[in-house]
């Protein structure tokens, strides 16, 4: 999407700047038809050079989760205990 946006907004910006540039109008020499040729030319270069192949790897890959464990559910907490100095706190395991 970003790029097919981005490829629209240059060819836009080079059809305005072609529409402001004055020129003019005369058949002299093939003049009109070689800045045609031209931009056709530098509009199939700027889209090839803006759309990118897309490359693609097969599907999605399985993903196996391990299986369960069931047993005690255990977390830490955090224990205020008193180590004859003062009070201070520890973390403990606990498991139900």
């Amino acid at each position: 999407m970003r790029k097919t946006i981005t490829t629209i907004a240059a060819a836009a910006t080079l059809a305005v700047a072609a529409m402001a540039a004055p020129s003019t109008a005369s058949a002299d020499n093939g003049r009109i038809t070689a800045g045609v040729i031209g931009g056709l030319a530098a509009g199939a270069l700027i889209g090839a050079a803006a759309s990118q192949p897309q490359y693609y790897y097969g599907g999605p890959y399985a993903y196996y989760a391990a299986e369960p464990v069931y047993g005690p559910r255990c977390y830490i907490q955090r224990e205020r205990f008193f180590d004859g100095f003062g009070w201070r706190v520890r973390r403990v395991k606990v498991c139900d």
